[in-house]
This record gives C-alpha cells, sequence and structure tokens, in this order.
C-alpha cells in the first residue's frame, strides 16, 4: 500500500464512483458494532470495520402503476436497479482492490433466510448508521429526500473513510403506510412491524401475479420525501 495517501479523504473519491454509475445516495458507516449480526464468517468482517452504503431512487412514474399490487412493470424495474446497484458495488469494490485494501460487495436482493427475511447483512440498518434516513414504519429507510422510494446495496471494506451520522428523525405524524398496507402488518411502533404478516402476503402477491420475486411496493409508492415528485 505504499501508493496509498493515508492523509487522503477517500470518500469524495468513492462518492465519484457512486455518482458517475447513476446512484444517488451514499453514505459511510463503522459497521463493527453489529458484526455479530452478519450472516458472514466472522474471520472475514472482523477485518471490515466500514460499510459503504448506496441508494438508487426508484421511478416514481413506474411506482405510480401500483394500484392495488405489485405488476410485471414494477417487478422488471425492481430487478434492474438491483443489478445497477450489484455492478456499482463491484466498480467500488476493484476501485478499493486497485489501493491494497479489501472490500466485499453484498448484493442488493439475496435474502438467505426468507422467513425470517435475512440476508448476509442489513442494508437498512448500514444505510441508518451512514445517516442516510431513519427506519420507518414500514420497516424500511425513509431518507428526508425520497422517502423509502429508495433501493440499496453495501459493500464492507478497512479503506481509511470519514464516517456519516445517524439522522436524528423519524416518521412523525404521518401514517400513510399503514392504511395502504394489505397485510396489515405495519404498526404505529416501528418495533411492532409484523415481518411474517408481511412475508405471507408477498407470497401470495407472487403466486397470483407470476412475478419472478417476492415483491409488494404499496408502502413505497406512499412514503415520500422532499425531492420525490408529488
Amino acid at each position: 500500500m505504499d501508493h496509498v495517501d493515508k492523509n487522503k479523504n477517500y470518500n469524495n473519491e468513492v462518492k465519484k464512483i457512486v455518482l458517475s454509475n447513476g446512484i444517488t445516495l451514499f453514505g459511510v458507516a463503522n459497521v463493527s458494532s453489529i458484526h455479530d449480526e452478519f450472516l458472514l464468517p466472522k474471520e472475514v468482517t472482523d477485518n471490515l470495520p466500514f460499510g459503504i452504503s448506496i441508494g438508487y431512487v426508484l421511478s416514481k412514474a413506474v411506482l405510480d402503476t401500483i394500484i392495488d399490487a405489485p405488476n410485471q412493470l414494477y417487478f422488471f424495474h425492481y430487478q434492474r436497479v438491483n443489478m445497477l446497484l450489484d455492478e456499482t458495488a463491484l466498480k467500488l469494490t476493484a476501485y478499493i482492490q486497485s489501493l491494497g485494501y479489501l472490500a466485499l460487495p453484498i448484493p442488493a436482493s439475496q435474502i438467505i433466510d426468507w422467513e425470517k427475511q435475512r440476508a448476509q447483512l442489513s442494508h437498512r440498518k448500514i444505510a441508518v448508521l451512514a445517516g442516510i434516513g431513519w427506519l420507518g414504519r414500514n420497516n424500511l429507510v425513509v431518507s428526508p429526500l425520497y422517502g423509502a422510494q429508495v433501493r440499496f446495496a453495501t459493500v464492507l471494506t478497512n479503506l481509511p473513510l470519514l464516517e456519516d451520522k445517524p439522522i436524528e428523525k423519524d416518521c412523525g405524524v404521518c401514517t400513510k403506510c399503514i392504511s395502504v398496507c394489505p397485510a396489515k402488518a405495519i404498526k404505529e411502533k416501528v418495533t411492532d412491524f409484523d415481518a411474517l404478516r408481511c412475508f405471507e402476503q408477498l407470497k401470495e402477491f407472487k403466486k397470483k401475479h407470476n412475478l419472478g420475486q417476492y415483491v409488494c411496493g404499496l408502502c413505497v409508492k406512499v412514503c415520500t420525501g422532499s425531492l420525490t415528485p408529488k
């Protein structure tokens, strides 16, 4: 790593790569405190204290096509957004490795345990720690700018980066997601979100609408931020 400038702010370089790939949101979190929650080898993650969170803002027009259930257009959009996030994570990984550091890209949508809806790690928790948004009643990250209309991927790394601070905010009095949830899985308290009910609804949607993945989008559609077109 002799060619690495240890005094350089690599956040700016990482952010340039993210933005050049059409990704809108970016943040860095120290994830050491949640390593035990990862479904990854501890001997690997212990050496990767930082989590780079990247977020793509979904198409408002696509979301508007969702009336009372997910459709094929939304499913296609969902898939392609995940692909873009994964591609960007790979480019970040290549850049970080070129500096002589470690990088572990975590797929945007790769569930290990569907009943518990768990991936290798929680993109949402890392996005919250990285100051991108807060965890909303709908169990999604809510950005002040774009609401819950964002999908995420994560790159774990040991590249020295400056950490962002979590946002001290919540959903306040907004309960739009509660009224549109067909599963009645969303409650007043964030901690009361019923993941099992949500998953049962996703299974029903997948079967009924011939979707290749468990998607919904109803609570995403109504959860808007200050920059999301109304």
